[in-house]
């Protein structure tokens, strides 16, 4: 008959057992065939040393080693210095690849010089800069005339770094102010609501910009094949027609008609 401390131990282990769930013990022996020799005793050692006295019985059988083997990493851990050697090949604390600037320490002057005679700006307001140069541009720069050898990745920190960004124009400023032009959209606003909640139909009329038909340059991307080239210029000298295209839109059925056009007196008697 076992002894009131040797059940409370079994109890205690039981217990400590029941934590590890059949999922949980899967994983701990994935991982233990996944290490070293050395590195699987030290595994053992800590999870039996999780579990208290009986543990080592019980990780031996899990993870399929002796008892042995799991004391003798018990040992080996408490043996183990507070700091950890440093090993042959093991990187020192700091030792990575220096900054680009550590290298180069006047990059940003040089970078400047670089940009000096291929930026422009706004001339009502001197923080507004923008360059024609491209990343690779630059950094080819930067080591023709000062010997800087850097990556267009660096170029682009030091673009970020300067306040350049890539940006589109956006068509925002207006060519004249139009009197009372926010009642103008507020009485449309208006007569919108009106006729909408009414039921009345509501139609849109828009003309778009004229496209010249040839080889050019269009927005926009497509999945393709082949490479696609147009010319390097838009010439309306080359183009072989032009479109002009208007749109009428049915606001309540949200439906609508595109026409395309071939001259502007075309489309002009159709708007009206």
């Amino acid at each position: 008959m076992l002894g009131h401390n040797q059940q409370e131990q079994n109890g205690l282990l039981e217990q400590s057992m029941a934590a590890y769930r059949a999922r949980i013990e899967q994983a701990m022996m994935k991982y233990y065939a996944t290490l070293a020799e050395k590195d699987r005793r030290r595994y053992a050692a800590v999870e039996a040393m999780k579990l208290g006295t009986e543990g080592v019985k019980y990780i031996a059988q899990l993870l399929g080693c002796s008892e042995k083997t799991v004391r003798r990493g018990i040992a080996e851990l408490e043996s183990l210095p507070e700091e950890a050697p440093n090993e042959p090949g093991q990187r020192q604390p700091g030792g990575g690849r220096k900054g680009y600037a550590e290298h180069h320490p006047d990059i940003d002057d040089q970078f400047l010089k670089v940009l000096n005679d291929h930026t422009a700006g706004d001339p009502m307001n001197e923080q507004v800069k923008w360059t024609d140069l491209r990343p690779q541009e630059i950094a080819e720069r930067l080591e023709q005339d000062h010997q800087v050898k850097v990556s267009k990745t660096v170029i682009c920190k030091l673009l970020k770094k300067h306040g350049f960004r890539r940006r589109k124009a956006q068509k925002k400023q207006t060519l004249k102010s139009v009197p009372y032009r926010d009642e103008q959209f507020g009485k449309i606003a208006a007569l919108l609501a009106e006729y909408r909640a009414k039921g009345n139909p509501i139609i849109s009329f828009d003309t778009k910009k004229k496209e010249y038909l040839e080889n050019f340059y269009r927005d926009g991307q497509l999945h393709t094949q082949q490479v696609v080239q147009v010319y390097d210029h838009d010439f309306t000298s080359l183009a072989n027609g032009v479109i002009i295209p208007h749109g009428i839109y049915d606001l309540l059925r949200n439906q609508g008609y595109l026409h395309l056009g071939t001259s502007k007196e075309y489309c002009s008697s159709i708007l009206s």
